[in-house]
């Protein structure tokens, strides 16, 4: 440990706090929904008019946004479905797979849409006309996009400060895809409007089509470069990754402190939701302990796990001795270094 994390306070969750942060997730979600549906609709009537493959690309841009937001807006709804019989452990990974099928959304509507406008613009050589409508179209656009990128930065910057990380840390490990569905789609749609931009005035300042269906592509290999960034994200929560490790190492250091333990072993966790976490614990008890005493170790360990880190959603304890060579190799080879002392 760092330090920096000896003198950090603690690092109470991993994730966000049950309910915490729902509603500003929601607001997010629906205020890029909400700017994507208006400009959407400003694009695919001045690509239309005009006949800009730029702009008919940033309708489909806009278009594939919708839906992400609507996938994710339902991601957010079942996930928070409680634990039954035939899952026992919830339904928070539902949000991973709908913010999956976001990505593909972006993907099959926006990329595929762009690639296939911008090339046959390039060779069909089609004139733009009353091209002047464009500019107000992405200057309206813009503000739209700028307001729900803002909003979007606004969490992202909560959800660093609180998790003691920089943007590109959360990025390479996000915990709610959410978040980070808006925030990339947002800044892809900036960055798409400033391409169609130049695409227009190109073509209008020259006459060829060909500037016009490159910003297609353009937008089209940006979307693409969203997708994949968001599909990787998605499909390594969805396959089960651990909490944060300072907070691994938070729970193994409380552990060795309590007076039954004499080691930690092994300690397994994974994110079974943006708000909980599945936390495995083998333990070494002191060997003076009986079956009743350690039963209520057992417990108390338990209980007060969850009242110190409210996000552990399901606990196992497990006694395990410290010198099992067969553990000790397996822990060895998954964190690198062995946590039971010799």
């Amino acid at each position: 440990m760092t330090s920096a994390d000896q003198e950090a306070p603690p690092l109470q969750s991993p994730v966000a706090p049950a309910g915490e942060g729902e509603g500003e997730s929601s607001l997010t979600v629906l205020l890029a929904l909400g700017a994507n549906l208006g400009v959407g609709v400003l694009k695919l009537a001045a690509g239309l008019i005009t006949g800009s493959a730029a702009l008919l690309s940033e309708a489909a841009h806009s278009a594939g946004d919708c839906t992400t937001e609507i996938f994710l807006l339902t991601g957010q709804k079942r996930s928070q479905r409680p634990a039954d019989r035939t899952h026992p452990f919830g339904y928070g990974k539902e949000r991973y797979f709908y913010s999956m099928l976001a990505a593909v959304a972006i993907f099959v509507s926006g990329a595929a849409f762009s690639f296939y406008q911008g090339i046959s613009t390039i060779i069909d050589g089609e004139e733009s006309k009353m091209v002047w409508i464009n500019y107000p179209v992405l200057l309206f656009a813009a503000v739209l996009e700028g307001t729900s990128l803002r909003q979007a930065a606004k969490q992202m910057q909560g959800e660093t400060r609180r998790l003691r990380q920089t943007v590109l840390q959360y990025l390479k490990t996000p915990r709610d895809p959410t978040v980070e569905s808006v925030l990339l789609e947002d800044s892809a749609a900036i960055i798409g409007l400033l391409f169609a931009a130049i695409g227009v005035a190109l073509h209008q300042l020259t006459g060829s089509a060909v500037y016009d269906g490159a910003a297609s592509i353009a937008i089209g290999l940006l979307l693409l470069t969203v997708s994949g960034t968001l599909t990787r994200a998605c499909k390594n929560l969805l396959v089960g990754v651990q909490a944060d490790p300072r907070f691994v190492r938070e729970i193994e250091a409380w552990l060795e402190e309590q007076p039954e333990v004499d080691d930690v072993v092994d300690l397994l966790t994974m994110l079974t939701g943006t708000d909980s976490v599945l936390l495995c614990a083998r333990v070494d008890f002191i060997d003076a302990t009986t079956g009743s005493e350690l039963e209520e170790a057992c417990v108390r360990l338990d209980t007060e796990l969850r009242q110190k880190w409210s996000t552990l959603d399901e606990i196992f304890i497990q006694p395990a001795p410290r010198l099992d060579v067969g553990m000790r190799e397996r822990v060895q080879e998954r964190y690198g270094r062995a946590l039971a002392e010799e």
